[in-house]
C-alpha cells in the first residue's frame, strides 16, 4: 500500500499537475495585485478636484483672467471684494469650474474653502510690480504653500501654477530673443525665491518673520521645506511648481490672442 502511494506521488503526471496548480496560483495573485494597483491609481486620480482656483494679491489681474476664460471678453478692470465662480470649457474638454478669490488680506483665506475642489491653483502675480511688492507677495504665496503641505495624505494635491501676469508691460533691453513671457517668469521666480528664502531663514533662526509681509500675518507657519541649502521652487518638497507668463491683450490685439495661451495649454494638460 505504501509502495503504491509513493509510486503514485512520484508519477510525472502528478508532478506536472502540481506545477500547473502552482503557476495558476502565482498568476492569480499577480492579477489581483495588478487590479488593486490599478484601482488605487484610479482612486487617487479621482480624488483631485475639478476647479481652477485663482489666488494672489489684489490688482494682480485675477478677475481679468476670470472674465477672459468665462466670457471670452475683457470686462472693465476693478478690485474684487467677493469670490466669483463660474464654469468654462476649452475645445474638446469637459467643463471646468473656475473660482476667483479676492486678494484682500481680510478675504484671501477663503481659498481654503475651495482647495479640496481644486485641480489647479493659479497664483497670479503682477510681474511689472513684483519687485516693489516682493515681501507682501511672498507672504501671500507662503500661506498658499503652507496649505498645500498640510493637505491630508489621502488627497492628491492640485497643480500649483505661478502666473507672471501683465508680462506685456515688460520691456527687455538685453536681447530681442527674450520674450515678455520668459522675462516675466524669470523676474517673478527670482524675486519670490529670494523673499521666501528670507522667510525660511528667519524661521529656522527662531527670529520670526515680522516685517516681511502683512502686519497681521502668522509667523509660525511652515511649508517652505526644500531639499537644497536655500529655497528654490525646483527643490520644494511640497510638489512641482509650474511658471507661466500671461497677459490680457488690448482689444485691438485680440485677433492675435488674448495672452492666455500658455495658461490654457497647462489647463488642457491637467483635465
Amino acid at each position: 500500500m505504501d509502495h503504491d502511494l509513493r509510486a503514485t506521488l512520484s508519477s510525472p503526471y502528478v508532478l506536472i499537475g502540481s506545477l500547473v496548480v502552482a503557476l495558476i496560483l502565482v498568476i492569480g495573485e499577480y492579477t489581483l495585485d495588478t487590479q488593486v494597483f490599478v484601482l488605487s491609481t484610479r482612486t487617487s486620480k479621482s480624488q483631485r478636484g475639478n476647479a481652477l482656483l485663482l489666488v494672489g494679491p489684489s490688482d494682480a489681474g485675477k478677475t481679468s483672467i476670470f472674465s477672459s476664460l468665462v466670457y471670452n471678453q475683457q470686462l472693465p478692470a476693478h478690485t474684487s471684494l467677493q469670490t466669483n465662480s463660474s464654469t468654462f470649457s476649452l475645445p474638446d474638454s469637459k467643463p471646468l469650474a473656475i473660482i476667483d478669490v479676492p486678494g484682500h488680506p481680510r478675504i484671501r483665506d477663503q481659498f481654503r474653502d475651495h482647495l479640496g475642489d481644486a485641480k489647479i491653483v493659479a497664483f497670479v502675480v503682477d510681474a511689472s510690480t513684483v519687485s516693489r511688492n516682493a515681501a507682501a507677495v511672498a507672504e501671500h504665496l507662503h500661506v498658499i504653500m503652507h496649505a498645500f503641505t498640510n493637505l491630508p495624505p489621502s488627497q492628491t494635491p492640485p497643480t500649483l501654477l505661478i502666473l507672471g501676469h501683465k508680462c506685456d508691460s515688460l520691456k527687455s533691453s538685453l536681447s530681442a530673443d527674450i520674450t515678455p513671457e520668459s522675462l516675466a517668469i524669470n523676474r517673478v521666480r527670482t524675486v519670490l525665491e529670494r523673499e521666501l528664502e528670507k522667510r525660511r531663514a528667519a524661521q529656522s533662526g527662531s527670529l520670526g518673520v515680522e516685517g516681511l509681509g502683512a502686519e497681521d500675518e502668522r509667523t509660525d507657519i511652515g511649508g517652505l521645506e526644500c531639499t537644497g541649502p536655500s529655497f528654490s521652487f525646483a527643490d520644494w518638497e511640497g510638489g512641482e511648481v509650474v511658471f507661466v507668463g500671461t497677459s490680457i491683450k488690448a482689444s485691438k490685439d485680440v485677433e492675435k490672442g488674448d495672452g492666455l495661451a500658455s495658461l490654457r495649454e497647462i489647463i488642457q494638460e491637467n483635465i
